[in-house]
């Protein structure tokens, strides 16, 4: 007999939760369905049940739905979340992105698509194996781009990496423009697209943007199909290779700038390649320091059963420091002293682009 899996909805109104229950009966693996209408309850029965999604409103009584998702987030990291909201506000939309959730949902958008939001259920669902962009049946973000446009509709699809977001418009079918962190047009699209995994979501269409984009989306997906191919393939000689190399390096060193950070070291696993530096010739003293700093993160984290601590931060007289770690790496962030704002968040955005 198939295992269903089971979903939890976290909503303080028990109208809403019967409403959601009864729409979440059309799902075709026919999950088994919990509902919560506080913040205690909820946690209860994830400690008592294997729970595969967890659907969370935002605004509940005594524990809001943001402090929820940063308890399942260190309790459950396998768990997957969805944020479903009467709350149109972009603050709420990206604290619950930078919370890990797979997506954000506005309650009227929901019920106006419900057919789309089973279907971005539905592919949370599935399998950990299963490629792709997480939203729509694990499909790529090309085959999501055709679909859009062939059923002539409007919308913004919005797309997120991590930390990194970008946005498609399009209108009656044709892709007009396109946007990601430093670019725009068919530069940011032809970046979109090499991206090889990640979450989406229909945003309204907006009528009035400026189209940017004038090219058919057919021949961009053609043109950035082949790039991306001779891109994954050997180049076929010493000189190609070189410029190859130099192409990705003068991206990063972009990166590096339009951000504002001093340097970013790449860290390998011991005994797994060379660490990869830009902006600092120091590279063996901080290599060893960020591995020390980072063991003694681990030993902390544990002692502490706090789980793994995900970052480290430093200060001195000369700047700022951000050890992250990701997909096995470690990475080394250095910022001027007098940087201001959110170090934390461009630190992830530069981990998150270095290979992208």
């Amino acid at each position: 007999m198939e295992k269903r899996h089971k979903i939890l909805i976290l909503d303080g109104d028990d109208d809403w939760l019967t409403l959601s229950r009864e729409m979440l009966a059309a799902l075709p693996s026919r999950p088994e369905i919990l509902t919560a209408n506080n913040g205690k309850r909820a946690l209860s029965l994830l400690e008592s049940e294997p729970v595969r999604l967890l659907i969370c409103d935002l605004k509940m009584p005594r524990i809001d739905g943001l402090q929820i998702l940063s308890i399942v987030r260190r309790r459950y990291p396998e768990l997957r979340t969805v944020v479903l909201s009467a709350l149109e506000d972009e603050e709420f939309r990206s604290r619950a992105y930078a919370l890990g959730v797979d997506l954000f949902w506005i309650k009227m958008d929901m019920q106006r698509n419900s057919k789309l939001f089973i279907e971005c259920l539905e592919s949370l669902l599935g399998r950990d194996d299963e490629p792709g962009f997480r939203g729509i049946q694990s499909k790529s973000l090309m085959d999501i781009i055709q679909m859009e446009c062939l059923s002539r509709s409007s919308s913004v699809l919005r797309i997120t990496r991590g930390p990194l977001v970008a946005k498609l418009w399009i209108q009656d079918g044709e892709l007009i423009d396109a946007e990601t962190e430093g670019a725009n047009g068919e530069a940011a699209f032809r970046r979109i697209l090499s991206w090889k995994s990640g979450t989406f979501e229909n945003l309204p269409a907006e009528p009035n943007h400026t189209r940017n984009i004038t090219k058919p989306v057919n021949a961009l997906l053609l043109e950035s199909a082949q790039d991306m191919d001779e891109a994954s393939s050997a180049p076929a000689t010493p000189e190609a290779a070189e410029d190859f190399a130099h192409r990705k390096t003068v991206w990063k060193l972009s990166l590096l700038t339009r951000e504002g950070a001093d340097f970013v070291i790449a860290i390998p696993p011991e005994g797994m390649g060379e660490p990869e530096a830009l902006g600092t010739q120091m590279i063996t003293s901080l290599v060893k320091w960020t591995r020390h700093a980072a063991a003694i993160a681990r030993r902390l984290g544990e002692r502490l059963e706090a789980g793994p601590i995900l970052q480290v931060t430093g200060q001195n007289m000369e700047r700022q420091v951000l050890v992250l770690e990701r997909e096995e790496r470690l990475f080394l962030v250095g910022w001027p002293v007098e940087a201001t704002g959110n170090l934390l968040e461009k630190s992830r955005k530069l981990v998150a682009s270095w290979d992208s």
